[in-house]
């Protein structure tokens, strides 16, 4: 068994993405069945990290009073977001195989959404897989 943290301070094994799971909790159910207000966060966020989008970002407006779903594709890899209006509830999601600084999701959340906490965890990725090519090679 590869203990997964052999390696992850190893400088010479670089991650090969970062990854933000931002959980918005107390929003404003109305603010998340709006389409527009959640798409202008998530452009907010692709603007101001100079994230490029390719191709068309795709958009589901669940019916009744339900929430929206978004995905976009980037270069650099993706950004989603899902809200539960009647769980008061959002959640994003943005990879990047690139280093990019932080975004201050925390105001742009408790502004746009009217959130009353936030939760951003990060994690870099690819190191367990760093760690096992290291593995598979030195038992050669």
């Amino acid at each position: 068994m590869i203990d997964s943290n052999s390696k992850t301070d190893n400088p010479n094994i670089p991650p090969f993405g970062i990854e933000w799971i931002i959980d918005a909790s107390g929003c404003c159910a109305d603010r998340l069945r709006d389409l527009a207000i959640v798409r202008r966060v998530c452009e907010r966020v692709l603007f101001d990290l100079d994230l490029k989008v390719v191709g068309e970002p795709q958009w589901h407006q669940f019916s009744g009073a339900a929430g929206v779903t978004g995905l976009y594709l980037l270069s650099e890899s993706h950004l989603a977001c899902h809200t539960y209006p009647e769980h008061q509830f959002a959640s994003f999601n943005l990879y990047c195989c690139r280093a990019k600084p932080d975004w201050p999701w925390e105001n742009g959340l408790r502004t746009a959404l009217l959130a009353s906490s936030i939760s951003i965890r990060q994690a870099k990725r690819g190191l367990d897989a760093a760690c096992l090519a290291d593995s598979v090679e030195a038992a050669r």
